[in-house]
């Protein structure tokens, strides 16, 4: 029993990873139509979506069963428990990619307004957190999942001045309501994203160390 246990465990581990790729890669195509890049990328983010939501479906119920068949202790269970709550949260990542595509395409296709700021430095940010909080899980790092904190309050200051430059340029710009409206959505998008990158690390340090951080960062 030992050994097919060590084995789910291990076949787990790799089928989440494999989410997390995919939903890292998801993140970077959203936002690489910011730099005017292909949309093709958009359109697949769009379409791909369910494989996200299925693999999100796997993923539970392969922890449910392990708990069931085996019921692990101490740090297995912590690991499990954890697990199951970061599969979540990938899930709405993946979701807000999603959304971020959309935004991005509503614009490409409603205006010729240019967007209003330049994205990419809390794209790359948000996605630098995301990448961090896979790392850690992978390592057990809690030092590296703390420092994820840090660029939350960093991405939350991002998606401040995101507000006030549209706030202006709606002024300014009235008939483009709809378009700035969305470039804002687009800035928020972002800032859950890193949301839920801190999501993610507190699960980590609860898996590690057995503390609940929850909240307690800000």
């Amino acid at each position: 029993m030992h050994h097919n246990y060590q084995k789910q465990i291990e076949k787990l581990r790799e089928k989440f990873l494999t989410l997390g790729s995919i939903v890292e890669d998801r993140v970077r195509k959203a936002c690489s139509a910011f730099n005017g890049d292909s949309l093709e990328d958009i359109e697949m983010v769009i379409k791909s979506d369910y494989e996200i939501d299925e693999m999100e479906v796997e993923i539970e119920e392969e922890c449910l069963k392990i708990l069931a068949l085996y019921q692990p202790v101490a740090s297995d269970l912590r690991f499990i428990i954890a697990l199951i709550k970061i599969n979540s949260e990938m899930e709405r990542i993946g979701d807000y990619a999603v959304k971020i595509a959309m935004r991005v395409k509503f614009i490409s296709e409603h205006s010729t307004l240019l967007f209003p700021m330049d994205y990419t430095p809390m794209a790359e940010k948000v996605i630098t957190m995301l990448k961090m909080s896979l790392d850690a899980l992978v390592d057990k790092d809690a030092d590296l999942a703390h420092r994820i904190f840090i660029l939350d309050d960093e991405v939350d200051a991002m998606r401040n001045k995101a507000y006030d430059i549209i706030k202006k340029q709606l002024r300014k710009q009235p008939e483009h309501a709809g378009c700035l409206l969305n470039g804002y959505l687009l800035a928020r998008h972002l800032e859950r994203i890193a949301d839920r990158a801190t999501n993610i690390a507190e699960e980590i340090i609860y898996m590690v160390h057995g503390d609940i951080v929850r909240g307690e960062h800000n």
